[in-house]
């Protein structure tokens, strides 16, 4: 096997592996979003829980991709981002048993912050996967929302956890258009592979 076509091979193996993972991130986000819309404002302890889970699972899933490309050493963003989101599943917990003002301000730093480390793994992803443009405008958009947590968690309306809803179901249809255009790059790569076969 040439150095070539074991770069390709590698690659290759990067692009399904994140294909995968956008699908199934894509999938926890949506069902996570269906609980919360359907479950949540019946049942406070069970939005409490969700609220819990969502950054929880962020970092979690972090963990599993950087393991995936090399560990979270050589992915500093992902080490960086799975640390925010420790924090944040932790300053949840003690915003539950104050007010869910603090709590949605804490999701407001907490989207901020690892929107703007994803949009920074996506762009350094970029030159060896490619198909990262949805991951970057997903971090930048998610950068813009924080903020947005922030302002409404300062008024006097006490939010709720379906506050929260439209941001987590953006960032499944990211990580759905992630993973389709990863779909894409592969069929046209076997389509080539095939033509230079043929010929």
């Amino acid at each position: 096997m040439t150095d070539q076509s074991l770069k390709d091979r590698t690659s290759a193996e990067a692009d399904e592996w994140l294909r995968l993972y956008y699908f199934v991130r894509a999938l926890v986000s949506l069902v996570w979003v269906t609980a919360v819309v359907i479950i949540g404002p019946r049942f406070s302890f069970v939005a409490g829980v969700l609220l819990l889970i969502y950054p929880a699972w962020d970092g979690l899933a972090n963990v599993i991709d950087a393991r995936h490309n090399g560990g979270l050493r050589r992915n500093r963003t992902q080490a960086f981002n799975t640390a925010v989101s420790c924090v944040a599943t932790l300053a949840v917990a003690f915003g539950l048993a104050v007010s869910m003002n603090v709590v949605l301000g804490v999701f407001g730093v907490w989207a901020s912050l690892s929107g703007l480390l994803q949009l920074a793994t996506a762009a350094r992803r970029w030159k060896h996967v490619g198909a990262q443009w949805a991951m970057i405008l997903s971090g930048a958009q998610s950068g813009v929302v924080g903020v947005m947590f922030l302002w409404k968690a300062a008024g006097p309306t006490t939010p709720s956890a379906t506050d929260i809803a439209p941001y987590a179901a953006f960032g499944a249809l990211y990580f759905l258009l992630s993973a389709a255009s990863l779909s894409v790059t592969r069929a046209r790569r076997r389509r080539l592979d095939s033509r230079e076969e043929i010929s």
